[in-house]
């Protein structure tokens, strides 16, 4: 597999198409600019569905990347290593921030187990069928996978766009339930972008010490010197130095876009995933919009590097796909706007008004008399 296929295979949205949706914004009765960024997303929207007036966005669904990394045995995250499986189990039970905002939106939630470090028995069988490995190798001494394992995992991500993207599912609220996942996330950003561990290290989801926060930076900084070297090739790279449901979440972004799916991205390890996607097919960030700023540096930095500009800011770190659900009805509320609001009545012209007074004064003045048909008497 050679993930810099993908750069024939993904078109940007249509350009006409977008154009249309522009001119129809001028037409409004709201003035132009005055719903500021919604105006952006409606036409955006019109453009990925090739559609003017926007389709609202009527079947969004959230699909979360499970996986446990083995770098957090090095106490660089602020959860237990090996414990994503309870991150989705409290997701399944409805007791997470992103179970609560998925029940309270309405939207479908869909888990999938890419390298969870557990007992299968732990988790219902349609989380855990598609699972690649178990855990993610330690990547600051060692690889997190096989190359083998990585096109696995990508061709899953690939699998379940297509699934989504077959069922009908309008737009994805994509995020990842994982432990020691931002410290890969960050790896490979700093990777990509060409700069130090220190510029890219945060402190997690969870949250962690100064402590904790030195321990991550010098594991981000031994797992770059690994990294490197391999730069030439994803594929590899997300081998070396990401993780199962990194890879299957890279996978995942590329086809979307090959499926003209529009995705909302979370946190760093969602943007860390978009980063490589758009290192091996320079379109696919046009069908994707970051749904919300979390406050770690990595994804500042991949965000900035792919021009994408996060929808909100409220300082939401909890990860799991919360900060970009957050976002979805932002981009509702922009496509039924875009959808619903009338166009202005046509200006009428100088000339338009003459001519309708001309019609009236002909109206009141009454047929005109019919003309002689027959001569006079005596002619």
């Amino acid at each position: 597999m050679n993930l810099d296929d993908f750069s024939d295979l993904i078109q940007r949205p249509d350009g006409g198409v977008r154009r249309d949706a522009e001119e129809r914004r001028e037409r409004l009765t709201v003035p132009p600019g005055a719903l500021g960024r919604l105006d952006e997303l409606g036409e955006w929207l019109s453009a990925a569905q090739q559609s003017v007036p926007v389709r609202a966005v009527e079947q969004p669904r959230l699909v979360l990347f499970a996986g446990d990394h083995g770098v957090a045995e090095l106490g660089v995250s602020g959860r237990p290593a090996g414990g994503a499986h309870a991150l989705v189990r409290s997701a399944l039970d409805g007791a997470s921030p992103v179970a609560v905002l998925a029940r309270r939106f309405s939207v479908p939630m869909r888990i999938v187990d890419v390298s969870l470090d557990c007992d299968p028995e732990l988790l219902p069988e349609s989380v855990v069928r598609h699972r690649v490995r178990r855990g993610s190798g330690r990547i600051d001494v060692e690889d997190a996978m096989s190359v083998e394992e990585a096109e696995r995992a990508v061709r899953l991500g690939m699998a379940i766009a297509d699934e989504e993207a077959d069922s009908g599912t309008d737009l994805v609220v994509l995020g990842d339930l994982s432990v020691g996942g931002t410290t890969a996330a960050a790896t490979l950003v700093a990777a990509l972008c060409g700069t130090d561990a220190s510029v890219v290290t945060g402190r997690g989801g969870a949250g962690i010490d100064d402590l904790a926060w030195m321990r991550k930076c010098a594991a981000i900084r031994d797992a770059l010197r690994r990294a490197r070297p391999v730069l030439g090739d994803q594929l590899e790279l997300l081998a070396t130095s990401g993780g199962a449901d990194l890879a299957a979440m890279t996978g995942f972004l590329l086809q979307s876009a090959v499926r003209r799916m529009p995705v909302i991205l979370d946190g760093v390890v969602a943007a860390a995933c978009a980063l490589v996607a758009q290192r091996a097919a320079f379109r696919a960030p046009d069908w994707w919009l970051a749904g919300q700023t979390s406050g770690e540096p990595a994804q500042s930095k991949a965000l900035d590097r792919m021009a994408l500009t996060p929808l909100l800011d409220h300082g939401v770190t909890v990860g799991e796909g919360s900060g970009a659900l957050l976002a979805l009805p932002l981009v509702q509320a922009a496509a039924a706007l875009a959808a619903e609001l009338p166009e202005r009545e046509p200006e009428r012209t100088a000339g338009d008004v003459d001519d309708e007074d001309d019609e009236d004064k002909d109206a009141a003045a009454g047929p005109e008399p019919e003309a002689a048909t027959t001569a006079p008497d005596g002619a």
